[in-house]
């Protein structure tokens, strides 16, 4: 399937439980702005987010220049192009055209906001890895205090135990991102795009991004 067919299927990516409105971070922030990094957390949220979408739609740029090209490519998440979200943007590694990269931004940020929102989930985000490990290390802590404690009951038992994570962790890192990790970016609004080199020399482009109040 491809990149946008998966970002709008499932029931776990899917906002069938939550429907975002355009002035929630706002009003929080009206409401609760004296506590500390409550606007930073906000805008992260938000800007990871949209260095999803981003993403997604280079892929979709890539794929549609490629089925232009060939009627036989099978073109899907482009897995050469990867990111990291701050709190004042998002850098984007990988061989990016420049030009294609606004394009991609500004269509990710108009697409989230005119209501496709699963466009803010993807398979590939550290949140589903770290979900994972947690899963996994609960699963061995409460194979190895809670079950019998024989070998061949233990190795049983984990076998089990890893299985049913590796089936679960996907979904349960959707939703962790859906609910926890991203936030529709109503709130902001591209600064400039720039090729530079992240805090630790990484080459990659960033997306300068600011907060605005609705």
């Amino acid at each position: 399937m491809t990149n946008t067919a998966f970002a709008k299927g499932g029931n776990f990516t899917n906002f069938d439980l939550f429907q975002p409105q355009p002035n929630q971070d706002s009003q929080l922030l009206e409401q609760l702005g004296f506590l500390p990094g409550l606007k930073e957390i906000l805008m992260l949220r938000q800007v990871h987010a949209l260095e999803h979408a981003t993403v997604w739609m280079l892929s979709d740029l890539e794929q549609a220049r490629r089925n232009h090209t060939s009627s036989n490519v099978n073109f899907n998440d482009n897995e050469t192009i990867g990111g990291m979200s701050t709190e004042k943007g998002f850098y984007l590694y990988g061989e990016i055209n420049p030009l294609k990269l606004k394009r991609a931004v500004c269509l990710a940020l108009d697409r989230l906001k005119q209501g496709e929102w699963n466009l803010a989930i993807h398979p590939r985000c550290g949140t589903n890895v770290s979900v994972a490990m947690v899963l996994t290390t609960g699963a061995i802590l409460t194979t190895y205090f809670f079950l019998p404690r024989d070998p061949l009951g233990q190795l049983l038992s984990l076998g089990f135990a890893t299985t049913a994570v590796s089936w679960l962790a996907p979904d349960i890192g959707m939703s962790v991102q859906k609910y926890l990790t991203t936030a529709i970016p109503f709130n902001l609004k591209i600064r400039e795009i720039a090729k530079t080199v992240d805090s630790i020399g990484r080459p990659a482009h960033f997306v300068s991004l600011q907060w605005q109040n609705l």
